[in-house]
């Protein structure tokens, strides 16, 4: 049996959300009659936020989780900062479609995220420094 990496795992579900995020814009474009742009309907603008803000942070935190296993980070924190991006998109996804408000999933979903590419890229910064060359000679 082939073992699959977790980031290609992460990257592959979150290739389907997408998918079904743009589905949705479909869907509005068509339930709202906008052929272009975003038209005046709450509901239409929220469909393309929701998709556009995906598309904003998703490739680049995609790029540090499959840099960061890489690099050397364990496999369990691999899983850890895939389920957190996963679970804060979702969340982020179904708070921004239901409220242009703040929600639950909008707030925490935003913080997954933020969390999820913060800590790769420490992960990464710290992978990239040589700390042998701090400490002492003995």
């Amino acid at each position: 049996m082939m073992w699959l990496s977790p980031s290609i795992l992460y990257t592959a579900l979150l290739g389907l959300l997408l998918i079904a995020l743009s589905v949705n814009v479909v869907l509005a474009r068509k339930r709202y009659r906008v052929g272009l742009g975003v038209g005046s309907e709450q509901g239409m603008q929220q469909a393309v936020r929701v998709q556009a803000n995906f598309a904003e942070y998703v490739p680049f935190a995609v790029v540090l989780l499959v840099l960061s296993e890489l690099m050397a980070l364990p496999t369990v924190a691999v899983h850890v900062a895939g389920i957190v991006l996963l679970t804060s998109r979702v969340l982020h996804a179904w708070g921004l479609s239901h409220s242009p408000g703040r929600t639950f999933g909008r707030f925490y979903g935003t913080a997954g995220t933020w969390l999820v590419i913060t800590g790769l890229s420490l992960w990464l910064l710290y992978s990239a420094i040589d700390f042998s060359r701090f400490q002492g000679s003995g």
